[in-house]
């Protein structure tokens, strides 16, 4: 008999403070791709002080060290209104090999940090094409993860060239997990919170902390992303560290949308550490892996993840089929839509749900 193949022994994490730092977005909306990527790198320089300044504080009072940062969602550019996939790509996207990436690494290795966040990015195997991207960025500089945001109504993902995008990357770029020495590191992308099954394949590939750039509209009450986060940090048995925008700049929208609700949520649901509106880095919480990792290992009615019948689950999706992928590709080449497509398409699953009954 072939011995039985275990994972290596894990180390103790000691504790260490995660922080979700919320801050300001200035749109790119309008400017040329020169004006943009200047803004950029402003935005990023004035990042690298705020956590410079907001680990001094933290270490003052938890007398623990910042390993982790997120950033909010697409804080480098917002988000596009009205542009085409072409003109946004040249205006909002970065390169891979690009002076953003470069400077967001200099960040990680200047604060000795993991530094989470969530861009528009050009990929060079789909040329006319960007994806919104959360990134994990080690301490030593280098881009460690790249999650391509799934499921999103009006920009291209990897769905869209599925049968390429496997070809690719494979299906471990789909839902990719960073093993790291402060634990094990995924990401959530803004509305995909609310979809279980992306948080669930991070979980069942090893995720303890699920990393959350959002840009959200703020309220004092329970929002449904907000239910969402507790829920996905409670049926998966992991921390969850959300960094929600604190204004967005430069759009016709009303600045102070988005402000409020970073918050770092531990495995039972419980939220340690929350920010109110404004530029902060109050939601920051001291997070302890070894906890997680000797409840998550013990019997007992609240180990959910360990009670899962996956495979009853995947009988019960086998026959429907409501956002079909491979919608950019004709012959496997990449078909670029106009922005109209996206709500035809959503048009078309809407229909297929009702005649299914479903609705």
């Amino acid at each position: 008999m072939q011995p039985e193949s275990r994972p290596p022994a894990r180390e103790s994490v000691p504790p260490f403070t995660a922080m979700a730092l919320q801050l300001d977005c200035t749109a790119v909306n309008g400017l040329s791709r020169a004006e943009a990527q200047a803004q950029m790198l402003k935005a990023i320089a004035r990042i690298n002080g705020a956590i410079a300044t907001s680990a001094g504080f933290t270490r003052g009072f938890a007398g623990t060290d910042t390993k982790l940062v997120v950033l909010p969602e697409y804080f480098l550019s917002s988000f596009p209104m009205g542009e085409s996939i072409a003109q946004w790509r040249e205006t909002g996207a970065i390169a891979q090999d690009g002076p953003e990436y470069a400077a967001l690494s200099a960040v990680a290795q200047a604060q000795k940090c993991y530094l989470v966040g969530n861009v528009y990015e050009q990929d060079p195997h789909f040329r006319d094409l960007y994806f919104q991207v959360c990134f994990i960025i080690a301490p030593n500089g280098n881009v460690a993860l790249r999650y391509r945001r799934l499921i999103s109504l009006f920009a291209p993902t990897p769905v869209d060239v599925w049968d390429k995008y496997l070809d690719i990357y494979g299906l471990d770029a789909v839902f990719p997990v960073l093993r790291t020495e402060i634990g094990a590191l995924a990401c959530v992308a803004s509305e995909e919170i609310l979809y279980p099954e992306i948080a669930r394949n991070m979980a069942l590939r090893g995720a303890e902390i699920l990393c959350h750039p959002t840009s959200e509209v703020g309220a004092p009450g329970l929002t449904p992303k907000e239910i969402a986060r507790r829920a996905r940090a409670i049926e998966n048995m992991t921390f969850v560290v959300c960094a929600n925008t604190a204004r967005v700049l430069g759009t016709p929208l009303p600045a102070e949308s988005t402000g409020g609700m970073s918050k770092v949520i531990d495995y039972k649901g419980n939220v340690l550490a929350e920010a109110y509106t404004g530029e902060t880095f109050c939601a920051n919480a001291v997070i302890d892996i070894d906890s997680l990792r000797k409840i998550r290992a013990l019997s007992g009615m609240t180990n959910v993840l360990s009670r899962q019948p996956l495979e009853v689950y995947m009988a019960g999706y086998a026959g429907h089929s409501i956002s079909p992928p491979n919608t950019f590709l004709e012959n496997g080449n990449v078909r670029v839509p106009d922005r109209a497509f996206f709500i035809q398409r959503q048009a078309a699953a809407i229909a297929r749900l009702a005649k299914e009954g479903v609705i």
